[in-house]
């Protein structure tokens, strides 16, 4: 989905992102994300594996989630817009959780003749326990 054209001037401070939502998480979605990640690590598709390693069963890679939530500020920004993008990993999240990426802008500013937007981001699951905190810097075109 290409994302909305945004400019700089019409964003707020306290200005929540459009919400990116992944329901029901499978195990076909780990194995499709190891196939084009390259991390094959067997906790993330080998039951037994993921069971004598201590889990209930497989979960999610950390950056497929990293990923999923990427796409509030791909949607709010564009690619070409984002200049960083950091995450902290919390909780896993298991086949059958729903994935809920929300941001807020934190700040507007000007840096180096551009126009930039800093937030917020987090992914929850269906309980609303935090699977990813981070932030991040866009640039937005200005009006003409």
């Amino acid at each position: 989905m290409p994302p909305t054209k945004r400019y700089w001037d019409d964003v707020k401070e306290g200005q929540a992102l459009p919400e990116v939502r992944v329901d029901k998480l499978t195990r076909t979605d780990f194995v499709k994300y190891a196939g084009a990640s390259g991390d094959f690590n067997p906790i993330h598709h080998d039951q037994v594996f993921a069971e004598a390693s201590g889990n209930p069963t497989v979960f999610a890679m950390g950056m497929l989630n990293a990923s999923i939530l990427s796409r509030v500020i791909t949607g709010f920004a564009g690619r070409p817009g984002v200049r960083s993008y950091k995450v902290r990993f919390a909780t896993r999240a298991w086949p059958g959780d729903d994935v809920i990426c929300r941001g807020t802008v934190t700040r507007k500013f000007e840096k180096d003749g551009e126009k930039l937007v800093e937030g917020d981001l987090v992914a929850v699951n269906q309980k609303g326990e935090t699977l990813i905190s981070g932030s991040f810097v866009a640039a937005l075109p200005a009006r003409a």
